[in-house]
């Protein structure tokens, strides 16, 4: 044993997918804004699930919420 930790064949922290009910719950802006902030690359891009379906990972929607909250931390907003 050389003291290296093994590293798991499978991942064992799974990704969350949002659908957009979920991420409206999450941020304060209707299903337009989102699209638009999406267009402007101002909000994570959704993943394609596959035909018309789409959703967003939970670890972009954290993040991004995340940014807004050290941003208005850092400019001293409330």
């Amino acid at each position: 044993m050389t003291g290296v930790p093994s590293i798991p064949s499978t991942p064992t922290n799974h990704e969350r997918l949002l659908r957009l009910s979920a991420v409206r719950n999450r941020v304060p802006y209707s299903r337009a804004t989102i699209y638009r902030l999406v267009a402007s690359l101002q909000f994570p891009r959704p993943v394609s699930l596959g035909g018309r379906a789409i959703a967003w990972k939970e670890s972009d929607i954290d993040a991004w919420i995340q940014a807004r909250i050290d941003g208005s931390a850092a400019t001293g907003a409330r």
